[in-house]
């Protein structure tokens, strides 16, 4: 009995071991199989001309292995099934990358392409790659307007503004300023061009967006140097947009949805190969989103739109045609109420409008030359209108700028020269202002004088190539400007200041009759030293004189700011430019690297007077004091053009100096006739933008900036009287507001099944203000009772996301 019990134990056993047995058995198998090594093998080619790439890295699995491919390019390893993540890198080459799950053996065909046949993603340059070593110009900035779409906006809004920005030497005074601020000038001394065609107000929104269309430029060009001969009427800079010539083989239709706008764009060829259009229009009607962004904002209502048309005819291979039309439009309310001639009204609109038309005329005469003929005719009319309270009626108070001009010049190419000749013709007519009561009695019409002159300017310019190693710009511009009847001028005792009581005579010019004029010679010289292929030494010189400007007394010019031309009692702006420059390019012009240092003086710059009040002023020149300003600074940058991470990073030491002194009395002087900083005075900017475009799926961006805070003033002293504090000023901009930092993010996102489709879209990401700095944009002095208190004005304090799709159908 015990023996069978033992051997029914016994065949127990065997099962239980058997069963074991398998079971280890078939787990073993199948952990074997799981870990299956497989060959990978591959060949690494250029992928134009299918060249091997030999020593080619390969990196496995994040560095677990590395290996090199060898002189045919090829490369082989084993490794255990699973995922693996596989990184191929040659030297000026985009990076391969494979994700896969291995279940099997591979083969692979690894092309990589050239970073430098490559699009570049970041040109802040010359026109080509090079040209910032080889060519005598300094000071040149071009962005590429598709690298500008992958930039942090703000709220969606693509801004060629806020671009230039970040650049060296540009800068401005606030999130919400109306305009840019070039190496120490102020905003009227930058020359804007819209397809040749002048912006006197190249925002929206009282500085929050820009008034240039972006979905319609090809390329934007920032003269910040050596100025071409061709332009002239300003001291500081020129800003050169191009609009795109439409198609003439395909159409096209561009879409975008956002926070702020709708935008869209047809591009349409009407005779192939002949006559194409292009049309592009933005509307803004979302001000109920203004609250949310900012508390100083919830009274404000905004909107605002643009529309832009380009025909293009090729009349032959030797003349082409093209016409451009522009129109922006803005309309702003507030319920903070200034006041403006006793006018009890029950809120401030701001409406201003630009209507711009331009065409150009292309003659191709041979290889070597050819003539081109610009008409320009641009109108700017701001207005402020004042519902009455109680009242249907509302009282206006309108302003406007007539330009038209006419330019023609000749270029002209042989041998080691590139000449380029011309001639231009301008007339202004302003209106400084009217107010209209409409059907108000208690408002008295009030019309101030309009203004006209003209302007005529000749220009010679040659780039010679002297040497291998010597280039130089030689340029000379003469303009000749003349203020035109009918008007009358005051006349002011010698040497005292302008005031009604210093008035001892007035004089009157009939239509026509020139009541004053001035002009002079505008040298433009520009010389590059090579020191080898990748690094010269640049030197530039300007002269600039400017005719027409603003007069505000607000830290950036409203749109209702006035405009001035020269006359009797106003002279005209001139200023001179020095620099020096190096430069070098590395790496096959992928990255570079330059230096640069200015000098510029600006003889009778305008200033206001304390308490100046220009609005309806009919002897503007009371209110004014004219005097030098000085501005200096070094400018460093290092960019990277080309491959996965582009970008750019520059500091600038800068300075603006005013000096005010026409007469012996304090009236006469600012600060004693001392120097003293200018609104836009910012010493010290650092600037960084990075975009990342790994994969064709998406791409991110990064914008940092910082800058010194701008000057203000500050009481010196509080008076008590009758239990009130009223502020007692002396020194003007003897304070600064904090310093300004802000990070930006964007994130686009790309559909990968419509790259190589009619319809393609993507998603953009933009988080303003990343980190939610709380930037003042000014600080000003509250006085109660008994007590003065400083206030900090903040735009954008808080982080602004906004979330926009653009998409297009060709």
């Amino acid at each position: 009995m015990a023996r069978q019990q033992i051997i029914k134990e016994m065949k127990v056993f065997k099962y239980i071991f058997t069963l074991i047995i398998a079971s280890v058995f078939i787990v073993i198998s199948t952990y074997g199989q799981n870990q299956s090594y497989f060959s990978i093998a591959g060949i690494v080619r250029d992928s134009t001309d299918n060249n091997f790439l030999p020593n080619a890295t390969i990196n496995i699995n994040y560095g677990q292995k590395l290996m090199l491919s060898d002189a045919q390019g090829k490369f082989k390893f084993t490794i255990k099934g699973g995922e693996l993540i596989l990184v191929v890198k040659y030297v000026n080459y985009l990076p391969y990358r494979l994700r896969v799950d291995v279940k099997e053996d591979l083969d692979l065909n690894v092309f990589l392409s050239e970073i430098s046949s490559n699009l570049e993603q970041v040109t802040v340059s010359t026109k080509s790659a090079d040209n910032n070593v080889k060519r005598p110009l300094m000071g040149v900035s071009t962005m590429n307007i598709k690298e500008l779409k992958r930039m942090p906006t703000v709220l969606g809004e693509i801004d060629v503004l806020r671009g230039l920005q970040m650049l060296p030497g540009v800068t401005s005074v606030g999130e919400a300023s109306n305009g840019v601020n070039v190496r120490g000038g102020t905003t009227d001394q930058n020359l804007m061009l819209l397809d040749d065609a002048p912006i006197f107000n190249p925002t929206h929104m009282f500085g929050l967006f820009s008034a240039f269309p972006s979905d319609a430029i090809s390329s934007f060009d920032l003269y910040k140097g050596n100025v071409p001969s061709k332009f002239g009427g300003r001291t500081a800079a020129v800003l050169d947009v191009s609009l795109a010539n439409p198609s003439l083989t395909k159409p096209k239709a561009t879409f975008a949805i956002g926070l702020v706008s709708n935008k869209a764009l047809f591009d349409i060829p009407i005779l192939k190969d002949k006559l194409g259009i292009m049309v592009a229009g933005r509307l803004a009607v979302n001000d109920f989103l203004l609250p949310i962004l900012s508390t100083r904002l919830e009274d404000i209502k905004a909107k605002f739109a643009d529309a832009t048309a380009k025909i293009f005819y090729k009349v032959n291979n030797k003349n082409t045609l093209s016409l451009t039309a522009y129109s922006s439009y803005d309309f702003i309310q507030t319920n903070v109420l200034g006041e403006i001639n006793n006018i009890n009204s029950t809120s401030t609109q701001f409406d201003y409008r630009t209507l711009n038309f331009s065409g150009k005329w292309l003659k191709v005469i041979n290889d070597r030359a050819n003539i081109q003929t610009i008409v320009v005719s641009s109108k700017y009319a701001p207005q402020t209108l004042l519902p009455e309270l109680n009242s249907q009626n509302k009282v206006r108070i309108y302003q406007d700028i007539n330009y038209k001009q006419v330019r023609t010049n000749l270029n002209y190419s042989k041998g080691n020269h590139n000449i380029e000749a011309g001639l231009d013709g301008t007339y202004y007519i302003i209106n400084p202002g009217e107010l209209k009561p409409g059907s108000s009695n208690a408002v008295a019409a009030i019309i101030t004088p309009k203004e006209n002159g003209a302007e005529f300017g000749i220009f010679l310019e040659d780039e010679i190539k002297i040497s291998s190693k010597l280039t130089i710009s030689a340029g000379i511009r003469y303009s000749r400007y003349a203020s035109i009847g009918p008007n009358t001028f005051s006349i002011y005792a010698n040497g005292e200041e302008k005031t009604s009581s210093s008035v001892v005579d007035s004089v009157s010019f009939a239509k026509g009759d020139i009541a004053k004029s001035y002009g002079g010679i505008e040298p433009r010289f520009g010389l590059n030293y090579a020191i080898n292929e990748e690094s010269s030494i640049k030197i530039g010189f300007n002269t600039m004189r400017q005719y027409l400007q603003v007069i505000s007394n607000t830290t950036t010019p409203i749109p209702t700011s006035r405009w001035k031309s020269s006359d009797i009692n106003i002279k005209p702006q001139i200023s001179q430019l020095y620099s020096i420059g190096y430069f070098r390019n590395l790496n096959d012009n992928i990255f570079e690297i330059s230096t640069e240092a200015y000098y510029k003086t600006t003889d009778n710059i305008l200033d206001y007077k304390p308490g100046a009040s220009f609005l309806l002023q009919k002897n503007i020149e009371t209110e004014l004091l004219q005097g030098i300003n000085k501005s200096y600074g070094l400018e460093l940058m290092f960019s990277k053009k080309k491959g996965e991470l582009t970008g750019w990073a520059n500091y600038t030491y800068a300075r603006s100096l005013n000096k005010v002194n026409e007469g012996e009395s304090n009236t006469q002087k600012i600060n004693y006739g001392n120097w003293y900083a200018t609104n836009y005075d910012r010493p010290h900017t650092f600037n960084a933008a990075i975009v990342i475009a790994q994969t064709k799926i998406h791409d991110f961006s990064f914008n940092f900036t910082y800058s010194t805070g701008r000057p203000f003033t500050i009481p010196k002293a509080f008076i008590q009287s009758n239990g009130v504090l009223y502020p007692f000023y002396t020194d003007r901009n003897n304070s600064r507001i904090p310093d300004y930092h802000r990070l930006d993010f964007s994130w686009n996102i790309y559909n990968p099944k419509n790259l190589n489709k009619k319809y393609k879209g993507n998603w953009n990401f933009t988080v303003y203000n990343l980190y939610g700095r709380a930037n003042a944009y000014s600080v000003f002095i509250r006085s109660t009772d008994r007590v003065s208190n400083p206030f900090k004005l903040t735009v954008f304090g808080a982080p602004i996301p906004s979330l926009s799709y653009n998409f297009k159908f060709e």
